[in-house]
């Protein structure tokens, strides 16, 4: 073999020997770039779940140790009625809207000294309790509050019966997955605990004005609004209570227990709404027909009445 044929051979080797280093050199720095990229993936996701632990740990912590908001004015659940501010009444003739008035006493008849006993005479009328849970996207208790608003609102100011509301949320799937029955039940329990003489107001309002069913309802800002217009009293703190759905998880509570069973009552619990007891006997006539209400009333008043009284009581 020739000396240039041995410079030659020895030039190529040099050169494929030269190529191999630097491949294996980018071989190299390729190795080293995905090692880097996989451990700042894995660190990056490392520290995230590392946050999301961390909050919802603080979320939990923080929901544990809060308290469990409940309203103001609330007694078994339910708003006593104390005005009706904020609700016209119109001028109707007491037959129509079913006046509660006591039962006249008949005149007795002259009778002989053998006959002349005491007799038991009824000398009070007694109190009305009307008690109605109400779904604020319930059909019925709307069509209820619309045949009845006249007459309860003057039941109230004559003092003839006390009305109790109680707000429940039954329907809370009924909205879309905003759970306005829940929110507006909330919203009530605002208006009772901060206005409560615009509480009935309000409550019509919702009734009166409800969105349909199967539909988003009102946003939180929107049923704020609702509640100013109804006249209320303390807009500031209104708006707050309902903006933060602060008695949400109150009104849900409150549905489970009415549920089980509703208080002062001979074993009823919720299984509708509206449900509408008169000292504790549940009406089950029209929802929209206020004389049938009426005469449901005076009925089981009358029935109070008798019952209340004294006995007779012999003098020898």
């Amino acid at each position: 073999m020739s000396s240039d044929e041995s410079q030659n051979a020895a030039a190529a080797s040099e050169r494929r020997d030269a190529v191999r280093e630097k491949a294996q050199q980018v071989q190299a720095r390729q190795s080293r770039a995905r090692a880097i990229r996989g451990a700042t993936i894995t660190a990056t996701v490392i520290a995230v779940i590392a946050v999301a632990a961390i909050v919802v740990t603080w979320a939990v912590s923080s929901a544990a140790s809060k308290p469990l908001l409940s309203p103001a004015n609330a007694t078994h659940d339910g708003f006593v009625v104390t005005g009706v501010s904020g609700v016209g009444i119109a001028s109707e003739d007491p037959a129509d809207t079913g006046a509660i008035e006591a039962t006249p006493t008949p005149t007795p008849e002259p009778e002989s000294d053998a006959e002349k006993t005491p007799k038991a005479t009824p000398t009070a009328q007694p109190d009305v309790d009307i008690r109605v849970y109400v779904d604020y996207l319930s059909t019925g208790s709307r069509d209820f509050q619309l045949a009845n608003v006249q007459q309860l609102s003057k039941w109230v100011t004559e003092e003839a019966a006390t009305l109790t509301y109680y707000p429940v949320a039954m329907l809370t799937s009924k909205s879309n997955g905003t759970k306005y029955s829940l929110r507006a039940a909330g919203a009530a329990a605002c208006v009772a605990t901060h206005s409560p003489e615009f509480f009935f107001a309000f409550n019509n309002a919702l009734l009166t004005q409800q969105p349909d069913v199967d539909s988003d309802g009102y946003t939180d800002a929107e049923l704020a609004d609702l509640a100013q217009a109804s006249g209320i009293d303390s807009p500031k703190p209104v708006r707050s209570c309902i903006e933060d759905q602060a008695f949400a998880s109150w009104a849900k509570t409150a549905t489970e227990r009415a549920l089980d069973g509703l208080p002062d009552t001979d074993d009823v619990a919720l299984t509708g709404t509206p449900m509408v007891l008169v000292n504790g006997t549940p009406y089950v006539g029209a929802l929209n027909d206020p004389k049938e209400f009426a005469q449901f009333v005076l009925t089981v008043a009358s029935d109070a009445y008798y019952e209340e009284s004294p006995s007779p009581t012999p003098t020898p």
